[in-house]
């Protein structure tokens, strides 16, 4: 078998077969396949797709090129949640210990943000102390004491997506379903839950633009999950502007206390709720959003999350502090009107440039810089009125407004947004 006849069989729109896949991604995580034909076939899959027993198969080797976690040592139906990406997606932070808070044993590994897009993981590392790093072994009996652990990424899991996602970034095939859809699924099939959902975000932040490309992402992955025996559900979320009122590690984690405290938005924390629900079902416990809510009002959540915090090597003290940066600038409205477009990709571009995200891999973080809105889509604003707020350690103050106010539109009338726009399972 040549690599060369695989990517010419896929330039060409045909299906390939269990053994050729499988021989790829084997001489591909070997060395054998070298990085030039790897991109090729990556490009051969983003203009002929594949089919879905392809990406079928093509997700379970990746499985198996690394470390699989065995979580049967957990009691109980163990839930994970994946998110496809956005722009102040501080979701999980808040998610885990409110399912974790009604029984649910939540087991889950998160990744670092890059570009425009945060990471859970770099949000949690900019609470002092806390450790992302846990063997298997602390990792599942950490679940089994408290109820939950997020932790990163094991280096020894699924090594063929790792080398795969490394190349897709510096050849423009990132975007493409087949292989987002492989790419997400190995990962969650080899960390062990018996249940998964999928947050698959729609909009100008994330990777799908359109409802019926994550409509077919979603139910790709939907898919792959239930044929492999995970019970698997699939939400599609907007990502047309920021998620919640925070974009940045530290005021995100804020923002998430706020939320488990029963004080966030009430947009965001409907949100939250209506996903817990569906990860309760997921793990066979039904409970209302209104029994939901009173997790986050009662302080049970909190309870969790501070649990977890201290099991992680978190300062509690820490941990509720107010950000430190050199100075916090004021956006407001230069006319009265209603806030008709936040662009998530250009705000979290933004954040990006402040220090709260990296444009490569290798850029250090800031963990206290971001944004703060006061407003958000479809809410009326009064001339001088307060929009955003910036948290910066620069001191170009008037540029970074003026560069703000560029991607504020405001207009005589606007519609606010729904955020789950979907459910597939």
């Amino acid at each position: 078998m040549r690599a060369v006849d695989i990517i010419q069989k896929k330039r060409d729109g045909l299906a390939l077969n269990k053994e050729e896949i499988e021989w790829l991604i084997e001489g591909y995580v070997a060395g054998t396949v070298p990085d030039y034909q790897m991109s090729a076939f990556a490009m051969a899959v983003y203009f002929k797709g594949m089919t879905t027993e392809e990406i079928s198969h093509m997700t379970m080797k990746m499985v198996q090129t690394g470390q699989q976690f065995d979580l049967s040592a957990i009691p109980g139906i163990k839930v994970d949640k994946h998110s496809t990406g956005g722009v102040g997606d501080k979701v999980t932070l808040v998610l885990v210990p409110l399912v974790a808070s009604f029984g649910v044993p939540v087991a889950k590994m998160s990744g670092r943000g890059l570009g425009h897009t945060g990471g859970t993981i770099d949000k949690l590392e900019s609470i002092k102390g806390f450790q992302i790093e846990r063997t298997q072994e602390e990792f599942i009996q950490q679940v089994q004491e408290i109820g939950l652990s997020v932790i990163g990424q094991s280096d020894q899991l699924v090594k063929a997506d790792k080398l795969l996602y490394a190349l897709r970034d510096v050849t423009a095939t990132v975007d493409t379903i087949p292989l987002i859809a492989s790419s997400v699924m190995s990962k969650k099939i080899a960390a062990g839950a018996d249940a998964i959902l999928l947050d698959v975000t729609v909009g100008e932040g994330a990777f799908m633009k359109n409802i019926e490309d994550a409509r077919r992402l979603a139910r790709t992955m939907v898919d792959l999950g239930n044929a492999v025996g995970r019970k698997t559900i699939a939400v599609i979320t907007d990502m047309s502007q920021p998620l919640g009122t925070s974009i940045g590690n530290r005021l995100e984690i804020l923002e998430a206390l706020d939320i488990l405290k029963g004080q966030g938005r009430a947009d965001v924390t409907e949100f939250i709720c209506e996903l817990a629900q569906i990860m309760l079902k997921l793990a066979n416990v039904d409970q209302t959003i209104e029994a939901i809510h009173a997790h986050l009002s009662n302080g049970q959540a909190l309870a969790k999350f501070e649990e977890m915090v201290v099991a992680q090597g978190g300062d509690l003290e820490e941990l509720h502090r107010p950000v430190k940066v050199d100075q916090v600038l004021e956006v407001t409205a230069d006319h009265d009107g209603v806030i008709a477009a936040l662009p998530a990709m250009e705000f979290g571009l933004f954040a990006m440039r402040l220090g709260a995200g990296r444009a490569v891999k290798s850029d250090p973080l800031d963990y206290e810089t971001g944004i703060v809105f006061d407003k958000k889509v479809g809410e009326h604003v009064k001339k001088g009125e307060r929009i955003a707020r910036i948290f910066m350690n620069e001191k170009n103050s008037q540029e970074s407004v003026t560069e703000f106010k560029k991607n504020v539109k405001i207009l005589e009338r606007a519609e606010s947004v729904k955020e789950i726009i979907e459910i597939i399972s």
